[in-house]
């Protein structure tokens, strides 16, 4: 079998055919996504050969099942990751993509999965990112996006401000090793909370696993804000906070009552007063608790400021909820009338760190320049200064009378400049030409924005311009849009859950409010997939030695073995790892399979044979639509091993089921049997209920049965070889007569091979066993 001969053969006869290309029809529609990826100059790595398998056996099962699928590819290729790649390469970061992205699909076709590559779209593309500026200015129109000063997430390594979203237990989520540091810079914001209560709501109409919901229940319930390590007694503690921006002005920690580590803070000497403390709070109710004074406990720890290396005094409160944030909280009594209360209370000092008006009984709780805070004094007129220059330019400009204005729309996009110097801190600040603009609203002198938007704003409606890509009118045409959408099946990895989930459900909402489009969420299904691991269950890493590259596999097996081995390691939504033996099995069964048809003659498919095959149509449609595809592959291959003499009919619905997993020799092989067409464009099987029968059914779960327990038997014994008896009772004999991996007897045949009495021990429906 020349697997990569047939692999380019129908790679071109699907291009040459324009075979996955659609447009409106009376079919239903189903829209199947894979979350877009960032065309690194890598190429593919293993967690994109599997995601994206995914997708394609899913887009391939309803194309077959009928529907008028709409399978597109895109690429995310805007962003950092990119530009600084670029830079290390030496070259501008659109040569850089143009060709990442050249080299993604060349190994994206070889993999053979359906795209329709006529729909393709590229972020980085001016005739994307117009509208990703169009749909900016209604909503700085609409008061959604918005500016201010504030404290942020800044990423050294990066370079780049990052949202709360992207970092995870205090780190990137690009540099797991990078610690995010606290910046105060004027950004641009989009007032997401505006939509939190539909946000909310609108889970629970999705078809989405448990988990991601209550993720996003989570993340978008509780207040915007950061966590910050401080040290406690040697060890670090995640402080949760709204105002990182008054770090300065921390004079006490509150830890909740109910904290489950309380006691882990409490000194030796204060043990009794903490006791005092909670055993008072035990006899009241909730609702008495909500209703109390503000009150608690010192515990006899300090806390030390991680920016002023000052030790602060840590409370137990009645009033931090344990599972708000980390359970505790910084205290800055001057600008927070809560812990204005508590400090006067106990006599805690109160630290001024916004400019405005305290007195006696009132906290500062308003915005102003910062002040007792080291080198961020006076920092409300400090204007950002981020290195990004490869993503989407803000469609705003400075006007010193008129202040922001907007782009006119005819104006757009407002396209990156080429000529700019890299290495000095925002690239696009060295192009002068471009950034000396008129005002569009008095003709005078102004300045273009020099910050870019986050990638996230790229993949947010991403899905909608699919459904209309070259239009250059409008951002889509609604009908179009209104056909397609929502996807009805998304599938992408757990890390996006709190992130893009949440921006593209925001972004849709909105774009409905414009009443560009008439449904509410973007995915109505959303599946998780695992992660695989390398062999020794470690992350495939560079560094490490253990990546396993997918196109060195095809190179060596075939992209229908690499396909079929991903599937086979474990359930998708499971994490797993890379396993030599299972490609290998893989391998050598396909081969079996092209040996079978490359011989196949016609025959007579018996009742048996029949009987299986439909069950196995039935079985496998069910696995395939929950993603339980290691099952449905098992179910294959066990009615492959079973064939003997077939009629065409059996041929042909055994190819078709194996066809989504492994698309190019089902191809090869539907035309040696003499099928029309291409399979990819064929019907799926239809399940002939009353060719099931429900005693070969019971044969078969009596004969694996059986099989697993001389497996068994061999395991205990440490037998691996040897010849193998069973003993039956004689009316069951014609169920066990075909077992091909044993000689079988009647318990009562004179004639049998027996030298331990084993024929004894036989029961109803568990045959005795003999290992030689």
């Amino acid at each position: 079998m020349n697997f990569q001969k047939i692999e380019k053969k129908w790679q071109k006869k699907w291009e040459k055919e324009k075979i996955f290309e659609v447009k409106k029809s009376k079919k239903k529609k189903y829209y199947v996504l894979d979350m877009f990826p960032y065309p690194s100059g890598a190429g593919l790595h293993m967690g994109h050969a599997f995601v994206f398998s995914l997708g394609d056996i899913f887009a391939r099962f309803k194309r077959m099942q009928g529907f008028n699928v709409l399978y597109p590819i895109g690429y995310d290729s805007f962003g950092l990751p990119a530009e600084n790649a670029a830079i290390k390469a030496g070259m501008p970061p659109e040569e850089y993509t143009k060709n990442a992205i050249k080299n993604f699909m060349k190994q994206q076709k070889a993999m053979g999965w359906s795209y329709d590559w006529s729909r393709m779209i590229k972020t980085s593309d001016p005739e994307f990112y117009h509208w990703d500026q169009w749909i900016f200015l209604k909503m700085l129109e609409k008061g959604i996006a918005y500016q201010k000063i504030a404290a942020v997430n800044w990423c050294p390594k990066c370079k780049t401000v990052l949202a709360n979203e992207q970092v995870i237990d205090g780190r990137c989520w690009r540099h797991e090793d990078t610690k995010v540091e606290i910046r105060h810079l004027k950004q641009w914001y989009l007032k997401i909370t505006d939509y939190a209560e539909e946000l909310i709501s609108g889970l629970d109409k999705l078809d989405w696993p448990e988990t991601a919901k209550k993720r996003q229940r989570n993340w978008i319930g509780r207040s915007e804000g950061v966590e910050i390590d401080f040290e406690i007694n040697s060890k670090k503690w995640p402080i949760f906070t709204t105002r990182p921006d008054t770090i300065y002005g921390v004079t006490f920690m509150v830890i909740s009552a109910q904290h489950e580590k309380l006691m882990e803070l409490v000194a030796k000497e204060q043990k009794p007063e903490v006791e005092k403390f909670l055993k008072k709070l035990k006899s009241v109710s909730e609702k008495e608790l909500a209703d109390m004074e503000k009150e608690g406990v010192f515990t006899g720890s300090y806390a030390i400021n991680p920016v002023t290396k000052e030790k602060v005094p840590v409370y137990a409160g009645n009033f931090v909820v344990a599972d708000y944030g980390s359970g505790m909280v910084m205290a800055v009594p001057a600008h927070d009338q809560r812990d204005f209360e508590f400090a006067k209370k106990y006599n805690i000092p109160i630290k001024q760190v916004i400019e405005g008006k305290i007195t006696n009984t009132r906290a500062y709780t308003g915005s102003g320049k910062l002040i007792n805070s080291s080198e961020f004094n006076g920092l409300e007129n400090e204007k950002a200064k981020r290195q990004r220059y490869w993503g989407t330019p803000i469609p705003v400009v400075y006007c010193e009378k008129c202040g922001i204005q907007k782009v006119p729309e005819k104006d757009l996009p407002v396209k990156l400049p080429k000529k700019v110097e890299f290495g000095k801190g925002n690239p696009l600040e060295s192009a002068e030409d471009w950034i000396n603009v008129k005002c569009p609203s008095c003709g005078g002198k102004a300045r273009r924005e020099t910050d870019t938007m986050d990638t996230f704003v790229n993949s947010s409606w991403y899905y909608l311009r699919y459904t209309d890509p070259h239009n250059d009118k409008k951002i889509f045409d609604s009908k179009k849009a209104n056909y397609w959408c929502p996807i009805d099946q998304y599938i992408g990895g757990p890390e996006h859950i709190t992130m893009h989930l949440i921006y593209i459900r925001f972004y849709t909402k909105f774009l409905r409010d414009l009443g560009l489009i008439d449904f509410d969420e973007p995915a109505l299904r959303y599946f998780t997939q695992g992660i695989i691991h390398a062999a020794d269950g470690e992350k495939m890493s560079k560094s490490k030695g253990n990546v396993i590259e997918p196109l060195n596999m095809i190179n060596k097996f075939g992209a229908d073995t690499l396909r079929m081995a991903l599937v086979s390691f474990a359930s998708p939504d499971k994490d797993s790892n890379w396993d030599e033996k299972i490609v290998l099995g893989s391998h050598k069964f396909l081969k079996k399979v092209y040996d079978y048809f490359d011989n196949w003659k016609e025959g007579k498919s018996d009742d048996r044979t029949l009987s299986k095959l439909n069950k196995t149509i039935k079985e496998v449609a069910e696995y395939v639509e929950n993603f339980k595809h290691n099952l449905a592959v098992i179910k294959i291959r066990e009615l492959f091993n079973s064939f003997d003499e077939i009629d065409k009919k059996t041929a042909e619905s055994f190819l078709k089921m194996l066809h989504i997993y492994c698309p190019f020799i089902t191809e090869e092989l539907w035309e040696r049997i003499g099928g029309k067409g291409f399979i990819s464009l064929e019907k799926w099987p239809d399940v002939e209920e009353s060719k099931i029968c429900e005693k070969f059914e019971k044969q078969e779960e009596l004969l694996e049965k059986l099989k697993d327990d001389i497996a068994n038997i061999r395991r205990i014994t440490g037998k691996k070889s040897g010849k193998v008896y069973v003993y039956v009772l004689p009316n069951e004999l014609e169920l066990y007569k075909d077992f091909k991996e044993a000689e079988v007897f009647a318990v009562n045949d004179s004639k049998k091979h027996d030298p331990e009495g084993k024929a004894k021990k036989a029961r109803p429906g568990r045959p005795a066993i003999y290992l030689e």
